[in-house]
């Protein structure tokens, strides 16, 4: 890789930008690119927009008119839905403009970098390098009016309201867009459409708010006849005005990647580009009106005109609807307050109802509380004796029965002599491999000690055979052939 082009990891970064903003994957191609145009990377896009224009119209004259997909940012595909439509009206061509048959429809799905805004693309862009993030700032924060507070330029009071709409973090789309009144104004003064210093999502949506038409105008400096355009037709007077009064106007540069996104989505052609949009539905737009070319301030006129006569009932319907649905809501509104203002009083009456009846059966249950409390708790404590007693009964039955019978005398069998406290004794064989468990179960199924905690414990030596040993054999216990073991009660 070129290293003249500021060190390996600039180029890298350099590279990876290039192709989020062109939506190239081949690394070949987008290096030689560069190296072509020693590592620029403003005429590295500008060339491959160029050349991706013209790719563009080659490939319109040999597709047929059938659903495609394109990926233009990577971030998912597109999906364009074609309807039969008059093609581009030719540069220089007004009459054919201005006498065309139907408007331009098509539905066009946008990306999803577009729909989702700016924020994640903010975080994108920080993650290209200090160089690319530097520039970025450098940018949002002179349009912004923080730091350097010096200079005022044309259009200052647009740019203005612009900054005071986005503080205090605008999205990556506004920025750009900013970036773009900016870069307009010092380029064809301040008479201009009102552009808005927005993504493309949030201008589309601040349209449909305003049941306004979306005019799109994609800027491509390097193209011949995009100075002429501007200069004579988008910025004079006319033009600049009814598009202010009657649409909501967004431009972009097809260098930046909001606009390069969007040259792909409405799949221009050729420059200067202007189309007319409105929001359709989930991600997708309504392609009214496409023109390219150099158009001069009458046909322009003409065009959107025209596109405000044909499709002005859509905005009519969407502000009839909203209007109603405004009406239903405030009457909705105004129900529920007439019902919660009824429905509190009703519960402040049943309320205080409550609370006295609330009284009279507490002071009642008082009463009776007092009078069975004895009495219940004679009876607890009588059920829990009586089932303890059985529990106990229970554990001694299954114990006994868990021991089996009493083997014969043998060689194998060990004999335990257990002594209790009160001086009882009890006698029993074990097989010489029961556990010290059994002799426990043994002592427990003859119920003497109740539910008293004990231990066995053998006097010579003294030895307690505790709960390390209770699965230990007899004979591994030392217990085998015969033992003598006591019972010792634990004390609490």
């Amino acid at each position: 890789m070129d290293q003249g082009s500021g060190g390996g990891e600039a180029s890298d970064e350099k590279l990876a930008h290039f192709q989020s903003l062109t939506g190239m994957e081949d690394m070949a191609v987008c290096t030689r690119i560069l190296e072509r145009h020693g590592w620029d990377l403003d005429s590295a896009v500008t060339a491959a927009v160029s050349d991706d224009s013209h790719s563009h119209a080659r490939e319109n004259s040999r597709q047929n008119l059938q659903p495609q997909r394109l990926s233009p940012s990577g971030d998912e595909d597109m999906l364009v839905d074609h309807q039969p439509r008059p093609g581009p009206i030719p540069p220089g061509n007004d009459a054919a403009a201005t006498n065309s048959g139907n408007l331009v429809w098509k539905i066009v799905t946008l990306p999803f970098s577009i729909v989702r805004g700016g924020l994640f693309m903010v975080s994108g862009a920080m993650g290209l390098g200090v160089w690319v993030a530097g520039s970025l700032l450098s940018y949002s924060l002179g349009a912004l009016g923080i730091g350097n507070q010096q200079g005022g330029g044309g259009g200052g009071g647009r740019l203005t309201e612009a900054r005071d709409r986005f503080l205090p973090v605008p999205t990556a789309g506004a920025v750009q867009a900013i970036q773009f009144i900016r870069s307009f104004e010092q380029e064809y003064g301040s008479v201009r459409p009102d552009f808005q210093a927005l993504s493309f999502m949030e201008a589309l949506r601040r349209s449909t708010e305003g049941f306004k038409f979306l005019f799109v105008y994609l800027h491509s400096p390097e193209h011949v006849d995009t100075p002429a355009f501007c200069q004579a037709t988008l910025c004079s007077e006319p033009v600049s005005q009814f598009l202010s009064q009657n649409f909501v106007v967004w431009g972009a540069d097809v260098r930046n990647t909001e606009g390069f996104q969007m040259f792909n989505s409405l799949k221009a052609s050729t420059f200067p580009f202007c189309a007319v949009v409105m929001a359709s539905s989930n991600q997708r737009i309504a392609l009214l009106q496409q023109v390219e070319g150099f158009k001069s301030p009458e046909t322009l006129l003409s065009l959107l005109q025209r596109v405000l006569e044909e499709q002005g009932a859509a905005l009519v319907a969407m502000r009839v609807e909203d209007e109603e649905r405004r009406r239903n809501r405030q009457l909705r509104e105004e129900q529920d307050a007439a019902y919660q203002a009824a429905l509190l009083a009703d519960q402040e009456r049943e309320r205080k109802r409550v609370e006295e009846a609330e009284r009279v059966a507490r002071e009642a249950a008082e009463s009776e509380r007092q009078m069975r409390e004895k009495e219940l708790a004679a009876q607890r404590a009588a059920q829990v004796a009586a089932e303890k007693q059985a529990a106990m009964e229970k554990l001694r039955k299954e114990k006994a029965l868990a021991l089996g019978a009493e083997p014969e005398r043998g060689p194998q069998v060990t004999q335990v002599l257990v002594r209790f406290p009160n001086g009882e004794r009890k006698e029993r064989r074990f097989s010489c491999t029961s556990a010290v468990q059994c002799v426990y179960d043994f002592v427990d199924s003859l119920g003497s000690l109740g539910d008293a905690r004990y231990s066995l414990v053998s006097n010579f030596p003294r030895k307690v055979y505790g709960a390390d040993k209770l699965h230990m054999s007899l004979a591994d216990a030392g217990l085998h052939p015969h033992a003598s073991l006591f019972v010792q009660v634990d004390t609490p």
